[in-house]
């Protein structure tokens, strides 16, 4: 399972970001590229601990769906609900401008990486460290394989 624990996976996901485009067209969901890219760093915000996201963690979700989630190699669903706080055109951050959004993301990636600290997650609740670093790559992936990169 990779993770970003390991540096060779973060430069690998950095260098797939360096690939997107603003024009870029998602091959499913209602989110543009920069829009992702925003949710990308609203995300890391929360798991950082540095951006409130509102729970909808239950037994079901903080056992068996993160077991699934975090454990196996079993394709993370499209659609799968998002949190208003991290949802674009609901309470997520909108998009300013391309580069330095894009820069913002790389940085929190490597933050988020190097971090011995993280917050609570919205949906799967309190995780190790171990956990947070492969949900972040597994996120990263999900939403990059939405832009084909």
């Amino acid at each position: 399972m990779s993770t970003f624990a390991e540096p060779a996976v973060v430069a690998l996901c950095s260098r797939r970001i360096g690939r997107l485009t603003p024009d870029a067209r998602g091959l499913w969901g209602r989110m543009n590229v920069h829009q992702m890219v925003c949710h990308l760093n609203d995300s890391f915000r929360v798991g950082l601990g540095e951006r409130q996201a509102s729970s909808a963690a239950n037994v079901l979700t903080k056992t068996v769906i993160k077991w699934v989630g975090l454990r196996t190699s079993v394709p993370w669903p499209h659609g799968s609900p998002t949190m208003p706080e991290v949802e674009q055109g609901r309470g997520g951050t909108p998009p300013g401008e391309w580069d330095r959004d894009v820069a913002d993301l790389l940085a929190l990636i490597d933050r988020f990486a190097n971090s011995r600290t993280y917050g609570v997650h919205p949906i799967f609740g309190r995780m190790s460290q171990r956990d947070w670093l492969v949900w972040g790559y597994r996120h990263t992936d999900h939403h990059l394989r939405q832009f084909g990169v």
